[in-house]
């Protein structure tokens, strides 16, 4: 099986601001000696490499994102933020698209190997169909890669799209810092399609050889190695680095005990990972000047699935940060005062949505009745007709925040003009209460008597179960069988436990900007298409608009899109998220965030008060 990936998240913003050349001077270290804090987040931590079709998970991204440096982060606003101390890109030429990346001098992985074009030419490697001859092969339970044959890098690089349209190899300058990409043809999210080394091209050469590069010069020999199989395409010697990037940044059992899994470039390093009792912990990297210090010298994330009970650690000063979903029992109990404890409420770059399998032989699957997309077309509109989505906004989101409304756009963030018109033609805005004999009609139409629906949803968040049980009773009035398919592991279910679930509850969080990247959920094998949806025009219009300039033009390409996806009936969005962040009085600098990583983005800034005031 070949796994296909494209970029995640939802995105509407183009992005051009370019890097001003040159370096800020090396800054001081700010850590405060002796000091930790224990934060909280809903899901483990399990690897270092979250670039990985196993493994793109925030639960990932959150802990990596205070291990790593790179061009650019987004800030609490979702302005995109160029990080000039770790180094710079600049747009060389536009016709053909040509963008030289350049790391500063004195960037270091935590073993003191310099970060360099080596490692930047890893990420492109890893993320084209040009550096590759093999496949892998999949756990059908887990999602997890099992097997590879030949060079494989398990991040789902899609042809022609992204980083593939870099067909020749970048070229390497400025003394090893620099690497220059030239693209077949324009790319829309050319900024975005970079931004810094997963892990290092080194440490990953040395696991794939351990006993080849020993000594003072064993990690320059290793990359210079790397670098020349790349220009040589020589497939045979990277077979096992591509194993290498794919399967030893996993860390399922706990720490590793090879330092080379966890090199660090960024402001902390990874040093313990429990997955018994559910932390990781990070602690300042004595080495780091390359970018704003952190003030505390350890950091802990713990894993609290439920805000409730983050909301009691929180209380009972177990830990200093909590974020979660929250329901109007916990919004009430913030807005009422708890001592010490302080709090933000707005609305997150997550929106809840209902999504339906076509390729599992369920009963939205054409191929349940002979191949008749028609009659499949039919039992889907019937179902997503019955959810009832302002109830749910009602009973469940508004006592959070009052003036919620529906979400009514699978791409375009609300409020935004291209929500806008894209609900003038999806047909979400008019499925607004549960239309049961419209349902019931539609069934009779296509001859469909009683599907049983397998809905999948976290068994451990009580705002899903709550939206389950809102959804139950017109299911059965219009004649469906809703079965309560709920599972802990409900994330790896979607990609990997297909053929058990015929609908899926959940939330997609943006991660970024990005124009194209609502792709990866409606393209044909897109990262987030777990469920056979097939459109050829969808998959152009997609194709079209990586590479299209002109902001309007992207608008009207995404509309048709999203005009085509109303029409399949695959999906219907309900409502945005509405979060709430709170946290000690006794920690300063904390920002919820939009996008991914949300809280974490300014991380750097988190510091006691005490020290604060000093």
């Amino acid at each position: 099986m070949k796994i296909t990936r494209l970029t995640a998240g939802v995105g509407i913003i183009a992005v051009g601001a370019l890097a001003l050349a040159g370096c800020t001077p090396p800054r001081e270290s700010e850590v405060i000696e002796g000091t930790s804090i224990t934060v909280a987040w809903n899901d483990f931590y399990y690897a270092f490499n979250d670039g990985l079709a196993d493994t793109n998970a925030t639960s990932n991204a959150v802990v990596n994102y205070m291990a790593k440096s790179g061009f650019w982060h987004y800030n609490a606003d979702s302005e995109l933020i160029q990080d000039t101390d770790f180094g710079t890109y600049e747009l060389v030429e536009e016709d053909p698209l040509t963008i030289k990346y350049t790391i500063n001098e004195g960037v270091k992985w935590t073993d003191g190997t310099d970060v360099d074009a080596a490692d930047l030419l890893l990420g492109w490697a890893a993320n084209t169909t040009h550096v590759q001859d093999g496949e892998g092969t999949v756990d059908e339970e887990t999602g997890e890669l099992t097997g590879q044959s030949g060079t494989f890098w398990n991040t789902g690089a899609l042809e022609d799209y992204a980083l593939d349209l870099v067909s020749e190899t970048p070229e390497i300058g400025d003394d090893g810092r620099s690497l220059t990409f030239t693209y077949d043809s324009f790319y829309v999210d050319w900024e975005l399609a970079l931004n810094g080394p997963a892990v290092s091209t080194h440490g990953t050469v040395m696991l794939a050889y351990p006993d080849e590069y020993t000594g003072d010069d064993g990690a320059q020999q290793a990359k210079d190695d790397f670098v020349q199989a790349v220009q040589d395409k020589d497939l045979e010697w990277l077979a096992p680095v591509s194993e290498a990037y794919n399967q030893d940044y996993k860390f399922s059992s706990g720490t590793p005990e090879n330092e080379l899994q966890l090199l660090s470039n960024g402001p902390y390093t990874i040093t313990e990972i429990n997955a018994t009792d559910g932390y990781t912990t990070l602690t300042a990297n004595p080495d780091y000047t390359w970018g704003p210090s952190p003030k505390y010298e350890t950091i802990t994330v713990r894993v609290i699935p439920d805000m409730q009970a983050q909301i009691t650690a929180l209380e009972n000063q177990e830990i200093s940060i909590a974020s979660g979903q929250p329901t109007a029992d916990i919004a009430a109990l913030l807005g009422a005062g708890i001592e010490g404890v302080e709090f933000e409420g707005a609305p997150e770059g997550t929106y809840e949505h209902i999504d339906l399998q076509v390729g599992n032989g369920g009963p939205f699957d054409p191929a349940t009745y002979g191949g008749d997309e028609a009659k499949a077309l039919a039992v889907r509109q019937a179902f997503l007709s019955i959810i009832p989505r302002q109830e749910i906004l009602e009973k469940l989101i508004q006592p959070l925040q009052p003036d919620a409304e529906l979400r009514n756009s699978q791409i375009f963030l609300p409020g935004t003009s291209g929500a806008e018109a894209a609900a003038a033609v999806n047909g979400y805005p008019e499925m607004t209460e549960p239309d049961v004999e419209g349902a019931k009609a539609l069934l009779a139409e296509a001859g469909v008597t009683n599907p049983t629906v397998r809905f999948l949803f976290s068994n451990t968040n009580e705002r899903r179960k709550q939206e389950f049980l809102l959804i139950q009773p017109f299911a059965l009035e219009a004649g469906f069988n809703l079965v309560d398919a709920s599972r802990q592991d409900w994330g790896s279910a979607l990609s990997a436990a297909t053929t058990e679930y015929d609908a899926a509850l959940f939330g997609w969080q943006s991660t970024s900007t990005a124009v194209g990247s609502s792709a990866a959920n409606y393209q044909t094998g897109g990262l987030n298409n777990y469920y056979g949806w097939s459109n050829e025009e969808v998959d152009e219009l997609f194709d079209t608009l990586a590479g299209t300039a002109d902001p309007a033009t992207q608008e009207e390409l995404q509309v048709r899109a999203e005009e085509i996806i109303g029409e399949q009936a695959w999906s219907v969005p309900i409502f945005q998220f509405p979060g709430i962040t709170a946290w000690s009085a006794e920690t300063e600098g904390v920002v919820p965030g939009f996008l991914s990583p949300t809280y974490f983005w300014n991380f750097w800034d988190w510091q006691p008060v005490t020290a604060a005031a000093e």
